[in-house]
């Protein structure tokens, strides 16, 4: 008998709200991430419970416990209870009764079976008992256990349920997948048979998945996948994945960057649908710009920061094609430590308004290129 063994599992408001669930005999079950991640000891965030009480019957049990309902998803059968500041999103068992590719008209049901057939991958339809047993369903714990992302039932069904799952199903590949085993076949022909319904997805909700699904660790194959499938030409018409794999190579153990990885894709313009926010956005064409350009690792440094350096490096490398020099964060650190030592001040009031302006930017490009070594004397002197 398979059981998870979670400090989260085990908390106070964890089982303070499992037993509010079930003091009248409904069940509790905790399913899809919680369970994946923990049978997998990987972090855990957000915790889902499903049951087979109705939304107004959990609101009365919570409300009877002293625990905090409040119904953030009432038409679709899910209340969020609140205990010790912790949410638990609790969703009664579902069925699909009908759906267009975006959105499910879901009638409740009391079968475990029909909650976990209406999931997207054999993987997240894996339940855990409020003392960590397993109840799996559809066998999706073999699959877990082999890192096989396999959709329940007809993938191409799924995916007419809600076009997402066809970019989800690349996310959870580069996250949870086999890269040795490659990509299940079956799934790419679903994917490929449907990609006019990604037109149908609001851009917030494809902007979301492409940006968790390169902050896996290596998306490369899941992006090369992508690719061969069609849905990368939908996403991102004019993209070319051929340095991401180059890129995630050079990385090696810096932080993960959704951001940088997307650079690595093509020109800012590709994503300009992907409703990025302002800052991302901002982000996006400054790494862009840096990468394609001729200033060195030192000058980035001193006017990019030095993370934000690295990351235009690591990109101008990776769409050159070509190893980073090693001398590269000396140089990179070398140029964000440094502070230009000329002010306004020291020109003025022999010089003001424009000609102040060109002065100092004079001054400045002739520091950074003296490698920051000149102080302010010397530079105020080659004025004459």
């Amino acid at each position: 008998m398979t059981r998870i063994d979670q400090p989260w599992l085990t908390d106070t408001a964890t089982q303070t709200v499992c037993a509010a669930l079930t003091v009248e005999g409904a069940q509790a079950l905790f399913v899809g991430g919680c369970v994946r991640n923990a049978l997998l000891d990987q972090p855990v965030s957000d915790l889902d419970i499903a049951t087979d009480a109705q939304p107004e019957t959990v609101i009365a049990l919570a409300k009877r416990a002293g625990i905090r309902a409040v119904p953030t998803g009432i038409d679709h059968g899910t209340v969020t209870l609140i205990e010790h500041g912790v949410p638990f999103e609790v969703t009664t068992f579902r069925r699909d009764v009908l759906t267009d590719g975006r959105r499910a008209v879901v009638a409740y049901s009391t079968d475990i079976a029909e909650d976990a057939r209406r999931r997207d991958f054999t993987m997240n339809a894996i339940y855990a008992r409020p003392d960590g047993e397993i109840v799996d369903p559809l066998g999706g714990l073999a699959d877990l256990n082999a890192r096989r992302v396999r959709f329940i039932g007809n993938g191409e069904n799924r995916i007419r349920e809600d076009y997402l799952r066809s970019l989800r199903y690349f996310r959870f590949h580069a996250w949870y997948g086999d890269p040795q085993a490659g990509i299940d076949p079956e799934a790419l022909a679903a994917i490929s048979a449907n990609l006019d319904g990604l037109a149908q997805l609001s851009r917030e909700r494809v902007g979301s998945e492409v940006l968790k699904l390169l902050g896996a660790r290596d998306p490369a194959l899941s992006v090369a996948a992508m690719r061969q499938s069609g849905v990368l030409a939908q996403i991102l018409p004019g993209s070319d994945d051929r340095a991401l794999a180059i890129l995630v190579h050079l990385e090696g153990e810096a932080p993960t960057n959704p951001i940088r990885r997307l650079v690595a894709l093509g020109d800012p313009e590709i994503a300009k649908d992907l409703r990025l926010s302002k800052q991302q956005f901002t982000e996006l064409r400054m790494l862009r710009e840096a990468a394609v350009g001729s200033q060195g690792a030192a000058e980035l440094g001193y006017k990019l920061g030095h993370d934000h350096a690295r990351d235009a490096m690591l990109l101008r490398a990776a769409l050159m094609e070509q190893p980073i020099s090693p001398e590269v964060e000396t140089d990179i650190a070398l140029g964000a430590g440094a502070t230009f030592p000329v002010s306004a001040r020291d020109l003025m009031p022999e010089m003001t308004g424009p000609e102040l302006g060109r002065a100092l930017k004079s001054l400045e490009r002739t520091w950074i290129d003296s490698g920051f070594t000149l102080d302010r004397d010397q530079l105020v002197g080659t004025l004459g």
